[in-house]
Formats: C-alpha cells, structure tokens, sequence
C-alpha cells in the first residue's frame, strides 16, 4: 500500500468518480425529459460501499505477526441501473424534472464534500513534508 493510497484516499477518489458519472447520468435524463418511452438511469454505489466497509469491520485485531492478516479491502465501482420502479407518464417516459434537478444539486454536494476531503488530506500531507513551516 502506497503512503498516499490509503483506505479513506482510496475511498474518496472512488466516491469522486461515482459522483462525476453521477452527474453524466443525470444529465442524460435531463436530456431525455420529453422523449417518449425514455427510462431513466440512476448510479449506485454509496449502498455497495456500506457493504465493503461492513465486510471490513471486524472486532477482531491482529495481535501477533503470525496472525492472518486483515482482508484487502474490495473494489467497489459504481453502477447504472434503469430505473423501472418509477410512475411512468402517458408518453412512457418516467423522467420527472424536479427529481432529476434535486439528484444533480445533492450530487454536486457530495462532490464537493469529497473534493474538500481530500484537499484537507492534500494540505495535511503538505504540513508535514514542509515540517510545519508554511
């Protein structure tokens, strides 16, 4: 493992690339509000993340170096579905404007959130290769 390549780094720099397709997605719909028939598209990964974290939490620690060590953490890579759950309109499209402009304002958080993340990691990782000079 890299000095820089962690865990919460790999994590981060996942959830980054989640959001950008996020985004794509998003836009997609949005494209396609008023074509007939159009089924919309969602990304999944926060769920597949919570289950890679949860498979990783174990009570038990490593207390002597013959000890199996802790598993590699798993890839976890967003996803688009269709969505075929949603109310479809009289044209068969179930693409609603207000969901979709609500997805791409919370993921543009989230990607912010993920970006001053690792900024602060970043500025952090500076401090202490400057030796705490500025």
């Amino acid at each position: 493992m890299s000095l820089f390549r962690d865990g919460t780094m790999k994590g981060l720099i996942e959830g980054l690339g989640a959001a950008t397709l996020r985004q794509q997605v998003t836009a997609n719909n949005l494209a396609n509000l008023n074509t007939p028939g159009f089924q919309r598209s969602d990304v999944s990964f926060e769920g597949q993340l919570l289950k890679a974290k949860k498979q990783l939490d174990s009570p038990l620690t490593r207390t002597h170096e013959k000890h199996f060590p802790r598993a590699p953490a798993p890839e976890v890579q967003p996803e688009i579905k269709k969505d075929t759950s949603s109310i479809r309109r009289i044209d068969g499209s179930n693409v609603d404007l207000e969901r979709e402009m609500l997805n791409m304002v919370s993921n543009q958080l989230r990607y912010n959130s993920y970006t001053q993340q690792l900024n602060t990691r970043f500025d952090n990782w500076r401090f202490v290769i400057n030796e705490g000079r500025r």
